[in-house]
């Protein structure tokens, strides 16, 4: 009865293990969609947008009136004594001016009416919420490149472990065979030996790779942004992927910096430095503001400001303030020499972006053009390495090859086995880095 309880508490358990645990099917196209909207890096840019126009209200505000309020309620614990001669006799007399308590309330509005860092600051929030905007244009892109590298990695791994498998599957047979040609005397024991290091080896890389394919989901749920224990299931192959990926006419596309969002983000900074200047320049400018305010203010030996009969009196101020800078012993010249430097060093920035977009877009081309080149050749190469390794295999049964002609053989088959694999990340890779740097818009 007992064992029955258990396994019934057991078979609960699975079932709500199951029930919680996320469960997502994606193909590369929906995954690079998932991270846009999810991924860890770009929610937090979509936060700096969010901050960025806040931070754009928030300095149109300086400019908008201010209303402020103040009440002040005071009560001498000992009035001050003030001595006077009233009577003109030489004797000074004692007095006390005024009541032991007062309340005093106010309302101010004040107005900015000019002032010349308050319209530099508004253009500079602007461009601020601009180069947010252009972070978070460019944090996708990375994106979009990160997940289909995660995702290939995930496929490498599969494709390795399911070509291992196979391997080892023959070459368990092959050892089987050996060993009873060799009890038969037919062969010598070290050809049984070198069979069994070889089939060692096979599995022990196995086992490396099962781990790393454990360790490629969790990158690739890191990519996405979701929990890194989420089970995947992709439905695009290492093979469709790579086809699909193949396309020439990539390499013969024209490329203009001035569209490419490095390009726009090194604009914006060099606008942002000129704006720094202007800042400076304007702290020359005289600034002006006016303020209003009107208060109630009440007076009283004993507190009585809740009282009906209480005297209440109005009190009223308008004014205006102009601040005129006029010597700063050079400190303000200084400050805009400092920002016109600044101001020089994005110039130069900006030329060298022009030169590192147009030398990275040619390197990715390049790049990716040899890879679907060293695609081509893997493809071939490894059907050829797979003919080699089976009439060596052959041969070697007939007792007409030997072992170690068996050997480099499969050394040779396992090695371009890799080398095909990784040919064909390498197209998926170098697509996507050409794609950001070309500035391929996102679809």
């Amino acid at each position: 009865m007992k064992k029955t309880i258990l396994v019934c508490i057991s078979t609960c358990f699975f079932f709500i293990a199951n029930a919680q645990e996320k469960t997502m099917t994606l193909s590369l196209k929906e995954a690079i969609n998932f991270a846009i909207e999810n991924s860890y890096n770009t929610k937090a840019s979509k936060n700096d947008i969010k901050s960025a126009k806040e931070k754009v209200w928030e300095t149109t505000a300086t400019g908008l009136p201010q209303i402020s309020a103040a009440v002040d309620y005071q009560n001498w614990i000992k009035q001050q004594v003030s001595l006077i001669d009233i009577d003109g006799d030489g004797t000074e007399d004692e007095l006390v001016f005024g009541t032991k308590q007062s309340l005093n309330g106010f309302i101010t509005l004040n107005q900015l009416i000019f002032d010349g860092s308050y319209l530099v600051g508004l253009q500079a929030s602007r461009t601020y919420l601009k180069i947010s905007k252009q972070a978070n244009e460019k944090t996708e892109l990375l994106t979009r490149e990160t997940v289909i590298n995660a995702y290939g990695n995930v496929l490498v791994a599969e494709n390795s472990i399911s070509i291992l498998e196979g391997n080892i599957k023959i070459l368990e047979k092959n050892l089987s065979d050996a060993k009873k040609i060799y009890e038969n005397g037919f062969n010598e024991e070290e050809d049984v030996e070198q069979l069994e290091i070889t089939l060692g080896n096979l599995k022990s890389q196995l086992n490396s790779v099962k781990r790393m394919k454990e360790i490629a989901y969790k990158m690739l749920n890191l990519s996405l942004g979701a929990p890194i224990e989420t089970v995947l299931t992709l439905t695009d192959s290492l093979d469709s992927l790579t086809e699909s990926n193949i396309n020439l006419s990539l390499v013969s596309e024209d490329f203009s910096f001035s569209n490419h969002i490095d390009f726009k983000i090194a604009e914006n900074d060099r606008e942002s430095k000129r704006l720094l200047v202007r800042l400076e320049q304007s702290k020359a400018l005289p600034s002006l503001s006016a303020f209003v305010n009107y208060g109630y203010s009440g007076y009283s030996d004993t507190f009585t400001f809740f009282k009906n009969d209480q005297k209440w009196f109005e009190s009223s101020l308008l004014g205006v303030s102009l601040n005129i800078p006029i010597f700063s012993s050079l400190g303000r010249s200084s400050k805009t020499k400092q920002a016109k430097i600044a101001l020089e060093t994005a110039d130069i920035r900006l030329e060298e972006t022009k030169q590192r977009l147009e030398l990275l877009a040619e390197k990715a081309k390049s790049e990716y053009q040899l890879s679907i080149e060293n695609y081509s050749t893997a493809k071939k190469n490894v059907g050829l390495a797979e003919r080699i390794e089976k009439k060596q295999r052959i041969k070697f049964f007939e007792g007409i090859s030997t072992s170690f002609d068996l050997l480099q053989a499969q050394n040779q088959l396992y090695s371009q086995q890799q080398t095909y694999i990784q040919s064909m990340l390498d197209v998926i890779a170098k697509k996507a880095a050409l794609e950001n740097a070309l500035n391929t818009p996102i679809k």
